[in-house]
């Protein structure tokens, strides 16, 4: 691994490789917009048209207006309505219902992101995180018992994890959960307002059952997180004893969603609560598990929950489409600055809009395949779990989960300002959008945390023996262990920006070099400086972040490049290369500073980004048709086609 580069002199960058084919100015053709869209699709295309017939037949729009309660009593309406088309039960296995196809239920998942987002998160919570627990955390005897009701919303439920002390930090939530074997029974019990659990969806209005994550106490032992079924409502929706819920009240969005507040007072719950795939404890109060490290078991239950982070990206994704949608249709039709009475130039045209959108639209494709590659390993992994595989499936997840939903907000800020003073009327819905979609960021992991994660992994060689670490732990490893350096020379290649192998070369460079550098920082500041182990971490933190973001930049553009080979749209190029410049633009400071190109190639990525804007320009529109969205879900006036656009300015 290169330490420095031999900067590249002279000579003007050439735009493109020999080998790039221009694209043609000519509008797409309706079969190739149809090819856009089976892209995007993939394999699960019947799933995704099954859910978009599913939404178009609710009347999305009767939520606009209702008070809170009844919009959240209608959210629940309509998530039955979607349980009857069994894609709420996909992942379930057949004999309870279900499909046995967890890749299906992902992307009938990421395609009601195109509708109302409380239904959404609705049927995250009661397939997903309800769900998912009892079929992944559960054993036979729970699946028989629960998992048909689950899929059909007979039995509604939500996830206690979070609690209003403890975040992201779940090894340390403290709701308890002591066993008492004379009378077979655990007692679930919450014992301060640190301890509550918060932000539990469901939970205020509907739920009569809950997932609860607790410390689990054998015969005084303490033997970690452990998840229990606790009954919270009987079938007449009256509290059970013992349970108290409070509603969260209003949020920014989401108003749909009744998340809730709950404290448990001593509550029984009979032995086989216990979700036991990872642990068992039998009826005289013996506790056993197959996975004899704590940490081990810990990591195994929690990375058995993935689903919900790889569901969480995707929505984001299509919560950016319906933005980028509204705003590149709007600039398509609303004309001003032109010349004469006419005032006849499209705002498409003007390189600022283009800049601000058709980048977005790029990473839209861009990030599709790498989240359909991230769905085919989870599938995969569900069929053969555990080892390093399953390492690098959770840390993509959390990595793609930021990213996406990063994306997802620069999206739909910069479509919104786009369509200028119409993007601000609730109408052409920008507003719900934002308000709705914010929570993305934090939930099913913050952003920030979950791209440290990341950065645990990519310490390379380091990352399995970090099982039973917390972070100190893992700082201190470093100092015990030898860290590679990278080579003192390394010849960089000559910059061609549309060649994907420079582009490769270029962010698997940064990549390595930022790992390569936090370990060694690492290791100098607790050996040879002596910082306490945490407070190095802190300190490295903002080092972390950008080698995860690297990572998951590289991996993308290894996907989407990969998708580029194997399809024969024409368009896929250019969109790749937008993409990959776009980042590179954003962070040519640092190839500059470590001597990866000159400030040649430096200036030449802005002029290669403007050049592939102007030839991507002629096909804005065809490129968000093939997002697929109909106008019926869409629902923003300005997006519609018929209706004509305004002169002047906004």
């Amino acid at each position: 691994m290169p330490a420095c580069v031999d900067a590249v002199r002279g000579g003007k960058v050439p735009r493109m490789t020999a080998d790039v084919v221009p694209l043609s100015t000519d509008p797409m053709t309706e079969a190739e917009v149809a090819g856009l869209q089976a892209l995007l699709d993939g394999p699960h295309a019947a799933e995704r048209q099954r859910t978009r017939e599913a939404l178009l037949g609710l009347d999305l729009a009767q939520a606009d207006s209702l008070p809170r309660d009844d919009y959240r009593d209608l959210v629940l309406q309509w998530c039955r309505e979607v349980a009857k088309t069994g894609s709420g039960a996909q992942s379930f296995p057949k004999q309870y219902g279900g499909a046995d196809d967890p890749g299906g239920r992902v992307a009938g998942f990421q395609t009601l992101g195109h509708g109302d987002l409380s239904l959404l998160v609705k049927v995250g919570v009661q397939f997903g995180l309800f769900g998912g627990s009892v079929h992944r955390l559960g054993t036979e005897k729970h699946h028989a018992a629960y998992l048909r009701d689950i899929g059909t919303l007979d039995l509604p439920g939500s996830f206690g994890m979070s609690e209003s002390g403890h975040g992201s930090d779940v090894r340390s939530i403290r709701t308890q959960a002591r066993y008492d074997a004379a009378a077979q029974e655990f007692v679930l019990h919450t014992p301060d307002d640190d301890a509550r659990k918060d932000w539990i969806g469901n939970l205020a209005r509907h739920a009569r059952m809950a997932v609860v994550f607790a410390q689990l106490d054998v015969a005084g032992e303490q033997r970690g997180v452990h998840a229990f079924l606790v009954p919270v409502r009987d079938e007449q929706g009256e509290l059970v004893e013992g349970v108290e819920v409070e509603d969260c009240g209003d949020k920014m969005g989401l108003q749909g969603v009744d998340n809730g507040r709950l404290r448990l007072s001593a509550v029984r719950v009979p032995r086989d609560a216990l979700l036991d795939r990872f642990a068992q404890v039998s009826a005289d109060g013996e506790y056993t598990s197959p996975i004899a490290s704590p940490g081990a078991r810990f990591f195994s239950m929690i990375g058995a929950l993935v689903e919900g982070r790889i569901c969480i990206a995707g929505a984001g994704l299509s919560v950016a489409r319906n933005a980028l949608t509204t705003a590149v249709r709007w600039g398509e039709r609303r004309r001003q600055f032109g010349s004469g009475l006419d005032m006849d130039t499209p705002l498409m045209d003007y390189l600022t809009h283009q800049r601000r959108l058709l980048p977005k639209v790029a990473a839209s494709y861009a990030l599709q395949a790498a989240h359909d590659h991230l769905t085919a390993e989870y599938v995969a992994v569900l069929q053969e779990p555990g080892g390093e595989r399953q390492r690098q499936l959770e840390s993509l997840a959390a990595g793609l989960k930021a990213y996406c939903t990063w994306h997802m907000v620069g999206a739909v800020q910069d479509s919104r300002e786009c369509c200028g003073g119409k993007g601000y009327l609730a109408e052409n819905r920008f507003a719900a959008w934002r308000a709705d979609s914010d929570v993305f960021v934090t939930f099913e992991g913050d952003n920030t945390v979950l791209l440290q994660l990341v950065a645990k992994t990519l310490l390379g060689e380091y990352a399995s023996q970090f099982e039973d670490l917390d972070a100190v732990g893992m700082a201190r490893h470093l100092t015990t262990r030898g860290v590679s350096r990278l080579l003192d020379r390394f010849t960089a290649p000559t910059p061609q920006l549309r060649d994907p192998s420079w582009q490769a070369a270029a962010l698997t460079f940064r990549e390595d070099r930022l790992v390569d550098s936090l370990a060694r920082r690492l290791r100098r500041l607790v050996k040879d400086e002596g910082v306490d182990p945490l407070r190095a971490l802190s300190l490295c933190q903002d080092h972390a972040l950008a080698a995860a973001n690297a990572h998951v930049e590289r991996v993308v553009h290894g996907q989407f490049s990969q998708q580029v080979v194997e399809s024969d749209l024409a368009v896929l190029p250019a969109l790749r290369d937008l993409w990959t410049l776009s980042v590179i633009e954003k962070d040519r400071a640092w190839w500059l500073e470590h001597g990866f190109f000159d400030t040649d190639a430096s200036k030449s990525v802005p002029t290669e980004v403007n050049a592939l804007c102007g030839e991507l320009r002629p096909h804005a529109l065809a490129l968000v048709e093939g997002f697929g969205i109909p106008d019926g879900l869409l629902r923003a006036p300005i997006a519609v086609a018929e209706q004509n656009g305004g002169a002047g300015t906004d």
